[in-house]
């Protein structure tokens, strides 16, 4: 008979390759996943009029029930028509940055909800929380999305770029949700060449089923993989999909990762608050998620614009009863497609977050990614450049920082100025700055443009 910790250790691999693991983690801490799975499908299952019925009665319950149950709500919306939608007032970030007690609902403590913390990639971040079914059903949602491309949150192998807390107690979290969730995290906080080399040495040696993670770092690994002249689905067979989140994705880096990866790009859009909001299908449609949320795109006086039009993106949690989230403005800037319906609303182009805004000495306005792809467009045809962020430090003065093999030459420097002032407006200073590494937020994330105006 074996040693006792050997048939320990059988009985543990045995069970880890009988479990679906990732529901049985998320069942275990008390998500019921298994019931969210088949409620998404009963949504899934409507129809075109039945949806709209649907979709408009959700929207009351769930003003109704906090306006009922939730004190903080009852006070923010007091004297609303829960019946006139557009009477229901806006809620930001900033009017949700108080105690997490305080605004939650009857029954709910802190004790028997998710709670998490939002990036604070907006400059506002706060403590927030689901009821368990709503956060089940927020994974639901993402696994239904996976299958479009046959991969299972259960089985399939993640190469996964993302940030990683650095104290102990949360980096080993991380590090064991990870083995339940069959991912291998690459760092995102060093994009050196030697390290980038790693990481295709460990794509050579590991089954993965697709990649998942920070925009910018995946495109970094790309560059590196063109330099080579590798495509990585060469070394790695088994790739099916590489799915990018969190960041801006441009047409030009869409193509890159396409060429050198080559494996199908996915664009996803998600808010740790609420979950999935958009993901794009296999017909490059990028679909909204009108599942378990409502989106709105609204004008500066909180009106709905049609189909077409670029406004904020205002969502509301149609599930979450723990903590209100009804016309809530996430900060950023969207279009939806004119092709959309209202069972079939699809997100034409992201903008950017509202508060990186270019204000221009002449008065006029526009998105700090636009000022940053106007740019990109120029600065990195030569592949020169690896990486590079704007900021705008006065009415009239933007600095470039960038990462580059050299130094850009004054023809680099006077088409980058004059596309600027072709696209923006002329007379502006630009300054620029070479430096061996840029700044990343703790979570790993580049931010590419920030005015301090």
């Amino acid at each position: 008979m074996p040693p006792i910790h050997e048939y320990f250790l059988f009985t543990l691999q045995k069970l880890y390759f009988s479990l679906n693991l990732f529901d049985f983690s998320l069942k275990i801490k008390g998500f019921p996943i298994d019931e969210a799975k088949r409620f998404l499908k009963t949504i899934q299952n409507k129809k075109e009029v039945d949806f709209t019925t649907y979709t408009e009665a959700k929207k009351l319950d769930i003003v109704t029930y906090h306006l009922k149950h939730n004190t903080f709500y009852n006070a923010f919306a007091k004297n609303i028509n829960a019946q006139d939608w557009n009477s229901i007032p806006v809620m930001t970030k900033h009017d949700l940055q108080q105690p997490l007690q305080q605004r939650l609902s009857d029954g709910f403590t802190t004790k028997n909800v998710y709670i998490n913390k939002t990036s604070g990639s907006s400059g506002d971040p706060f403590i927030f929380a689901k009821d368990k079914f709503c956060h089940a059903l927020t994974w639901a949602c993402f696994i239904d999305k996976y299958t479009w491309y046959n991969l299972d949150f259960n089985t399939s192998k993640q190469a996964r770029f993302y940030g990683i807390p650095l104290n102990k107690k949360h980096y080993y979290k991380e590090r064991f949700k990870d083995v339940l969730s069959k991912r291998f995290r690459f760092s995102v906080f060093d994009l050196s060449d030697a390290q980038l080399e790693k990481n295709l040495k460990k794509f050579k040696s590991t089954r993965f089923d697709y990649i998942n993670g920070y925009t910018n770092s995946i495109v970094q690994f790309a560059k590196y993989l063109e330099r080579k002249n590798i495509v990585l689905k060469t070394i790695c067979p088994s790739l099916k999909a590489c799915i990018v989140t969190s960041e801006m994705l441009f047409k030009k880096n869409e193509t890159l990762l396409e060429n050198q990866l080559g494996i199908p790009i996915i664009n996803e859009y998600g808010a740790a608050e609420l979950g999935l909001i958009a993901f794009q299908n296999k017909k490059k449609e990028w679909l909204i998620n009108n599942e378990d949320l409502f989106i709105e795109i609204l004008d500066e006086k909180n009106n709905p614009l049609p189909y077409g039009e670029e406004g904020r993106v205002v969502i509301t949690s149609l599930y979450n009863k723990a903590h209100p989230f009804i016309r809530y403005d996430l900060g950023d800037l969207g279009t939806l497609s004119k092709m959309s319906t209202p069972q079939k609303p699809i997100l034409e182009k992201l903008i950017g977050r509202t508060n990186d805004i270019v204000v221009l000495p002449s008065g006029k306005k526009a998105a700090g990614l636009t000022f940053y792809y106007v740019t990109k467009t120029i600065i990195e045809d030569d592949g020169n450049v690896k990486e590079f962020i704007i900021e705008q430090l006065k009415l009239d003065t933007f600095k470039i920082s960038y990462v580059s093999h050299k130094f850009l030459t004054e023809k680099n420097l006077n088409a980058i100025k004059g596309a600027i002032s072709k696209y923006l407006e002329p007379n502006l200073t630009v300054l620029f700055e070479r430096k061996q590494i840029l700044e990343r937020s703790k979570s790993g994330k580049l931010k590419q443009f920030k005015s301090y105006l």
